[in-house]
């Protein structure tokens, strides 16, 4: 099922969590911060939209370190449903892609819950203070396009961290639909 991300709830707090990677490391929300921000980035291994953006998404998310703004993966998806989300290929996924930046198992999927997402990619841009200021789109290219970009999303963040907030115009990410477990 596809969906659009919320408009973006400038100013809300971001729950602490703590989760751990697939090879069990463990990571919480407060040891992510960055000195000037922390990009959280809702994604899984099988849908095609995160397939089309993720060198993109590799490439910001290292940009962004070299400027004191840190990032995230969490996959939240049912894995005993979507093997291809398991553990074992989240290792494979992030390997394949070079991601610089840990990638966590959401288990029970209470922090895709506390955060309100709802699909695959689906962004929250955290200042310094962890507070949301932006909740949007990576950038302008359609499905399976290339060249010139708009990349709204970096240069969102880098906004955030230089004066603390968002953009007012914000453009929705859409992916794939969480795939939750059945209560």
């Amino acid at each position: 099922m596809l969906l659009d991300t919320p408009i973006c709830d400038f100013g809300w707090q971001a729950p602490e969590f703590e989760l751990k990677t697939p090879q069990g490391e463990r990571h919480s929300l407060t040891s992510l911060r960055g000195e000037r921000g922390l990009l959280i980035c809702f994604i899984c291994n099988h849908c095609p939209y995160v397939k089309a953006i993720i060198t993109r998404l590799v490439a910001d998310a290292k940009t962004l370190r070299q400027e004191g703004i840190n990032s995230v993966a969490i996959m939240s998806n049912d894995y005993q449903n979507v093997a291809a989300d398991s553990p074992e290929q989240m290792q494979l996924f992030a390997e394949k892609h070079s991601f610089d930046f840990p990638y966590l198992v959401d288990e029970g999927q209470a922090v895709a819950r506390a955060y309100g997402a709802v699909c695959t990619p689906d962004f929250f841009g955290l200042n310094a203070e962890l507070s949301l200021h932006y909740r949007g789109r990576l950038d302008d290219l359609k499905m399976g396009a290339s060249g010139e970009r708009n990349a709204e999303l970096l240069e969102a963040i880098r906004q955030i961290a230089k004066t603390g907030a968002g953009p007012a115009e914000q453009t929705p990410s859409i992916g794939c639909s969480i795939k939750w477990r059945a209560q």
